[in-house]
């Protein structure tokens, strides 16, 4: 079956997902007159993260203008893994939106806490603390069985890392700002995935 399908899906959904999250990004820095600091998670880790978020982004890109840069990352997947990965994707792209509209101006590119973020229990956040990065990475996943390159999944289980490196920061700062409210928060919550209910 011709590539041209998959750089299609890929192309499709990356681009949906990406107008998603720069909306609601850029309408939360709009409602809020306040600076976050890039600097806040330390030069090291917003550096690691720069690096490795242009990889993550540029890639699935190079996959879409030239499949043979990837071809070394090929892993030779059946074909209805490849459209279980652009089904996969589908269903990232209402969640994406479900996550961004729930948490609405409270999104921050680190792990600061705006002034006037108000703590979000609605949505995917009534289960999980933080299912933007258990979504992107789930995306980034997809886009990998789409593309047939373990590099793609790699590359969404680094970032996914990384994330979860930064968040007892971003959690400790959640903590000092609702203070027992989170604490609350957190025992009924799962970090990345739903917390099983104890019978």
């Amino acid at each position: 079956m011709s590539e041209t399908i998959f750089r299609v899906a890929i192309a499709i959904i990356f681009l949906t997902a990406f107008v998603i999250s720069g909306y609601f990004r850029s309408k939360a820095d709009r409602d809020s007159d306040e600076k976050i600091p890039r600097k806040v998670d330390g030069k090291a880790l917003m550096y690691v993260i720069r690096i490795g978020g242009l990889l993550l982004w540029l890639t699935p890109f190079a996959y879409v203008a030239h499949p043979q840069w990837l071809a070394w990352s090929k892993i030779g997947l059946p074909i209805y893994a490849r459209w279980a990965g652009i089904g996969l994707g589908l269903i990232c792209l209402p969640l994406f939106y479900w996550l961004f509209s729930s948490i609405g101006s409270g999104i921050s590119p680190t792990s600061a806490t705006r002034q006037q973020h108000q703590l979000v229990t609605r949505g995917p956040y009534r289960w999980v603390r933080h299912p933007l990065y258990t979504i992107g990475t789930i995306l980034f996943l997809a886009f990998g069985l789409i593309a047939d390159s373990w590099f793609l999944m790699l590359l969404g289980l680094i970032v996914f890392i990384i994330m979860a490196i930064r968040t007892p920061k971003e959690e400790a700062n959640l903590i000092e700002k609702f203070g027992k409210e989170y604490e609350d928060y957190m025992k009924r919550t799962g970090r990345f995935l739903p917390r099983l209910r104890k019978k």
